[in-house]
């Protein structure tokens, strides 16, 4: 299947600035997604994902049959479980070496260090059966929960498209509730609400499995589109710009919030929802020249690479954002100290990139590893 050039890069874009934005002391966490619109990378990786599971079903069932597309997504939902174990042992077992070695860090909670000594079994359990989500990896535990519906609500939606949004937006209407009858170690449920987020999941699924058939009709209506895009866009920043000024700002931000009201980011407010689809539109059509432009450039290759390192560029960006954020603490307050943690920011993202083209090319390498042990 022929890669998108712009996907990757993007994926490999939600990465890094989930990795900088669990880093609460890092300087280039003040440029990533989330301090420009009322989204942030969480709904960008959601988005992305759902979308590589609508192309790539389409692409297995037509070469394969259904069964062979809904069997290789069995096996994902499992990769992406053990991930989910294994990122979460690593997790608490790199916190508990930092502590060890009395270096502060405050990225991820230090309970879950004590636990995975003092009961191992217990903390691994735990994970296994998602009753507990370390916090980094939330995200993942909800991409568990959705792609292992993928093999029965996929059909279900490319049969009836039209009934199955109509279900998906019914259950994300009931979120809130919902979650709430999820037994978890934390009240309420799920922190990323599983029947929240499946809506932009499921779009896109939607838009990666159709795309050749939906984007002629709206293209159509691009001017309008793009319009309506901006002024949900610019609304967004204007709540944001809002939240900035504070106090002298209240009388505007009070006037804004009576349109939105809430935003609510673990159950994926409508306003979040419209903004992400909204920035999706302009990406794809206005500013796809632009976007596949990036894409070509040395950063944007570099940048796919970290998205084509998928699962294992997960794992990798929670832990150096966990090393990244003990490193940002032994820093001075002064200027020095914030010319550091700018150079510990650019680490960071050269070590996840270095890790994920390590692993590309992992084949290549042991190959040679291989060939010199075996003469």
């Amino acid at each position: 299947m022929n890669r998108i050039a712009a996907l990757d890069m993007l994926r490999g874009y939600a990465l890094v600035c989930i990795m900088l934005d669990h880093m609460p002391m890092g300087v280039l966490r003040n440029v990533t997604l989330a301090n420009f619109t009322v989204f942030d990378a969480a709904e960008l990786f959601v988005l992305l994902s759902g979308f590589l599971v609508g192309m790539v079903w389409v692409k297995v069932e037509e070469r394969q049959g259904r069964q062979a597309a809904q069997l290789r997504f069995l096996k994902r939902a499992f990769q992406v479980w053990l991930a989910l174990v294994v990122g979460a042992v690593l997790l608490a077992l790199f916190s508990r070496l930092l502590y060890d070695l009395k270096i502060n860090h405050t990225a991820v909670w230090f309970q879950y260090s004590r636990w995975v000594i003092d009961n191992p079994l217990g903390y691994l359990v735990t994970v296994m059966l998602m009753w507990m989500q370390p916090n980094l990896l939330d995200v993942l535990a909800l991409y568990v929960v959705l792609i292992v519906t993928v093999p029965l609500t996929v059909p279900f939606l490319l049969r009836y498209p039209w009934l199955a949004m109509a279900v998906s937006v019914t259950v994300w209407f009931f979120a809130a509730p919902l979650n709430m009858l999820v037994p978890n170690q934390r009240p309420g449920g799920l922190l990323f609400n599983p029947f929240g987020w499946q809506l932009l999941f499921f779009l896109g699924v939607a838009l990666g499995a159709f795309r050749h058939d939906i984007m002629p009709v709206l293209r159509r209506r691009s001017g309008v589109l793009t319009a309506v895009s901006l002024g949900i866009l610019l609304f967004g920043a204007a709540i944001l710009l809002c939240w900035r000024i504070g106090e002298p700002a209240k009388p505007v931000a009070a006037m804004l919030k009576s349109i939105y009201g809430e935003i609510d980011k673990w159950s994926l407010d409508g306003l979040r929802l419209m903004s992400i689809m909204a920035a999706t539109w302009l990406v794809a059509v206005p500013l796809a020249r632009p976007f596949a432009w990036m894409a070509d450039t040395e950063l944007g290759r570099d940048l796919a690479e970290i998205g084509r390192g998928g699962l294992w560029s997960f794992i990798v960006c929670v832990l150096l954002s966990i090393w990244g954020d003990a490193l940002d603490m032994m820093a001075p307050k002064d200027f020095n100290g914030f010319l550091l943690r700018l150079a510990i920011d650019i680490w960071v993202i050269a070590a996840l990139w270095v890790a994920a083209a390590l692993w590309l090319r992992r084949h290549e390498w042991m190959g040679r590893i291989r060939a010199r042990l075996g003469s």
